[in-house]
């Protein structure tokens, strides 16, 4: 184990510091948002610019990391995002906040760029799996503490401001410290989402709808659970939103081994119904009695946050030998699309009926992703047995955005 990691030790460090610094702020800025009496719409939009900036990120951030190579880019992107965080406070007006949140998902696309790619080269065909595991552990933990950091202080006072920039600029000392080898330069491959939707329908409309409603709740379940009465404060705040996370981790294997068994498409259906199904009870259920929200958040993520990794799973299936890294960067993109349009529409949703808006909406969007893979099923038959590709959670998914390149061939090569 320790010379398994040893060569990416300095990296996965640089990790916890950058992971736990996003967490916080992805809560804390939802939260002060709300109470600086800005409008749902205004955060819906807020949480649209950061997925705005990610696919930007995920576009154009090989040629950023093949220009400045990967320790000066971690550098630079780790220092931006810093500046960001603080920035958010000195001006406390939406219109200026949303361009502001932008940059910060720009950045985070690129140093997930950089960290995966990292990864995926220092490891070698036996040892990828563990690699990827812990650092999958990590991703999750560090999320998790990042957000249960909101209730170290006021949210209205700037300290939660300073201690996530703080977290973020100290992520650039492994790496830049580091006596490793940086990684060779990315590779890259053109995006077909054409190609990619005649392989996997299903599969590409999937990473689309997972964008709605996942993107809608990273923006906004932080102020469902604020104008939630059985949410108390700031603490109950960070434990609603960290149930989720903890059973989206705890679902991934579960789920993942079933769809390795049965048509793919099948375990869709059941998760979509099921985060339906947990959307509306949360809508209707959740201020009705104690602890209901906290329940419904743990049930929402159990069936919710696995989605991806099965629709990445079932294109994998379809798409050609070679294929892969193409589908995963297309899935990606599409993921990032739906998270830029999911928050307005919700937004907009809660606006009409309240804070439960956000859920119905998802359970809109879930149970309308069921019926296509159900409409898929009677259309065509799944890949034989032999030639499936074997589950694989999200994060282990999502290493492959490093290899998304915005620029025709030859340019590529002139650059």
């Amino acid at each position: 184990m320790i010379a398994t990691l040893a060569p990416v030790s300095a990296l996965l460090l640089s990790v916890v510091f950058l992971l736990m610094g996003n967490g916080l702020q992805g809560t804390l800025l939802p939260v002060r948002a709300q109470l600086e009496l800005f409008s749902t719409t205004d955060i819906g939009i807020l949480g649209s610019f950061y997925f705005l900036g990610f696919a930007a990120g995920c576009y154009f951030g090989p040629l950023v990391v093949r220009r400045a190579g990967h320790i000066r880019t971690f550098a630079a992107m780790v220092s931006l995002a810093s500046t960001a965080t603080l920035v958010h406070v000195l001006v406390l007006e939406p219109v200026f906040w949303w361009p502001v949140r932008a940059i910060t998902g720009f950045c985070f696309a690129v140093l997930y760029m950089v960290i995966e790619s990292w990864l995926n080269e220092k490891s070698t065909n036996e040892t990828r799996g563990t690699v990827f595991s812990i650092y999958t552990v990590i991703n999750l933990f560090v999320l998790t503490v990042g957000q249960m950091m909101l209730t170290l202080a006021d949210p209205k006072a700037f300290p939660l401001f300073a201690v996530a920039s703080i977290l973020v600029s100290i992520a650039a000392l492994p790496v830049a410290l580091t006596k490793s080898p940086a990684p060779a330069p990315i590779a890259s491959v053109q995006i077909r989402i054409r190609y990619l939707f005649k392989s996997s329908p299903v599969g590409v409309v999937g990473a689309l709808v997972v964008g709605f409603a996942n993107g809608s709740f990273w923006s906004l379940a932080p102020v469902f659970a604020q104008s939630n009465s059985a949410v108390a404060g700031t603490s109950g705040i960070a434990t609603f939103m960290s149930i989720s996370v903890i059973a989206g981790a705890m679902a991934q294997w579960p789920f993942g081994w079933l769809s390795d068994r049965i048509d793919r498409r099948k375990v869709i259906v059941i998760v979509c119904v099921g985060a339906a199904a947990m959307g509306i009870g949360m809508a209707v259920l959740g201020q009705r009695w104690e602890n209901a929200a906290y329940v419904f958040s743990f049930l929402f993520g159990l069936f919710a946050f696995p989605l991806y990794a099965i629709c990445a799973a079932h294109m994998n299936d379809s798409v050609e030998e070679g294929g892969f890294v193409e589908a995963a960067g297309g899935l990606l993109l599409l993921y990032g699309t739906g998270a830029v349009i999911g928050p307005i529409l919700a937004s907009a949703s809660m606006r009409l009926v309240g804070g439960e808006g956000l859920y119905f909406f998802t359970a809109v969007a879930h149970m309308a992703m069921a019926g296509f893979a159900i409409y898929r099923l009677g259309r065509r038959e799944r890949r034989p047995e032999a030639e499936r590709e074997p589950f694989a959670d999200s994060v282990r998914i999502a290493q492959t955005v490093a290899t998304i390149d915005p620029l025709p061939e030859a340019l590529a090569k002139e650059d």
